[in-house]
């Protein structure tokens, strides 16, 4: 393990906290974890995996929060659950297989669409609307391929799940962040047992965050329920505009060239 100071330990902690209320409120958590473990020192590998690690714990944390409030029946969606985290599981199996370069041009075109998607879409409430897709066909089919893109790459993740819930399964705003976290969780215990074969795992670091990402969840989650979508819509268009623009500016991204950056 990297031999960190104690103000640097500090810092980890604060992110982690920081990563946990916006991610439970909109996603997108792992764009502050992440850099602030490589930042830190910690190698690429083991920030991935330690970033599943910890982040297990704000998705535990803010599903926890919102269950409580009945804005999740955890029974009733457990199999979701199951099918992300085998999505997740497959997802870092295939890890070393899938083109990171390809997914690093496409992943910022779609979190910008998915951003125009909300900020345009009249009506986002907190209200449930139509259902378009059936819950048994969506928890086969768009709940795992979500999960293993989890597993694979991660970023977006729960603005995916997000769009799903609120474009096919009318879900209101308030319920659609509720049931993303607990597929969120799912996918993220899928992939993380993958690390955890691996050894790529900092525990210590890990569970510290962890710890930051419980407390800044519950946070989040009760400042989400107590805003609904007031807050949820605009910080879900901030949250994925960021991720496009960290991924864009990536000097490793293939999409700069397309773009002449």
């Amino acid at each position: 393990m990297p031999d960190l100071l104690p103000h640097t330990l500090l810092l980890l902690f604060a992110a982690a906290f920081l990563a946990g209320f916006v991610d439970s409120i909109a996603g997108g958590g792992g764009l502050i974890s992440i850099p602030a473990m490589l930042i830190a020192g910690i190698p690429p590998l083991m920030t991935l995996g330690t970033n599943k690690l910890q982040s297990q714990f704000g998705a535990l944390s803010a599903t926890i929060a919102y269950a409580r409030r009945g804005h999740v029946d955890l029974k009733s969606q457990m199999p979701m659950a199951m099918m992300a985290s085998l999505g997740g599981m497959l997802g870092a199996a295939l890890a070393t297989f899938v083109s990171a370069e390809a997914l690093r041009m496409l992943m910022p075109v779609l979190l910008v669409v998915i951003a125009v998607y909300f900020a345009v879409k009249p009506n986002l409430s907190d209200i449930d609307g139509r259902r378009r897709m059936p819950a048994f066909v969506f928890g086969l089919t768009l709940v795992p391929l979500i999960g293993l893109y989890d597993g694979i790459f991660g970023p977006g993740t729960g603005s995916f799940f997000m769009l799903a819930f609120v474009s096919l399964s009318g879900f209101g705003m308030l319920k659609a962040t509720a049931h993303t976290k607990l597929l969120n969780l799912g996918s993220n215990v899928g992939a993380f047992l993958v690390f955890l074969a691996s050894g790529a795992i900092l525990w210590k670091i890990g569970l510290m965050m962890g710890l930051g990402q419980f407390l800044g969840a519950q946070v989040g989650s009760r400042f989400a329920m107590k805003s609904g979508a007031k807050i949820i819509k605009p910080l879900l268009i901030v949250s994925c505009l960021a991720m496009a623009i960290k991924l864009v500016s990536d000097p490793a991204n293939p999409l700069r060239i397309w773009l002449g950056v």
